[in-house]
């Protein structure tokens, strides 16, 4: 997650390689630019952990959505999924605004 063109400046990454991987660039936006996907891909989320974990599938009350939209993902859809999981192993049946507070950890 690194900028190649400021890597190539600085020396650290091969300039031919740029031009060799780089033949369609795509702009994907970062999640804090697209704060309205996020309940999507909790319940996204929510279905692929539960189902991976043999879980009961809990459900995200609205608060607790909002909540997570209000948050900086830094860490993009990576940090997301991490916290959903989380969510859904230490929370109640319905994942509350007071779980996202305890075990968020923003």
């Amino acid at each position: 997650n690194k900028d190649l063109k400021k890597e190539i400046e600085a020396g650290r990454f091969r300039e031919d390689l740029y031009h060799r991987i780089g033949v369609i660039l795509i702009h994907v936006p970062s999640l804090n630019e697209r704060r309205d996907d996020i309940p999507l891909l909790i319940a996204h989320f929510s279905n692929i952990i539960t189902s991976e974990q043999g879980m009961v599938a809990k459900s995200f009350s609205a608060l607790a959505i909002k909540k997570l939209q209000s948050y900086n993902w830094t860490g993009n859809i990576r940090e997301l999924r991490n916290v959903v999981e989380r969510l859904i192993i230490l929370g109640e049946t319905e994942i509350s605004e007071n779980d996202v507070a305890l075990y968020a950890s923003k």
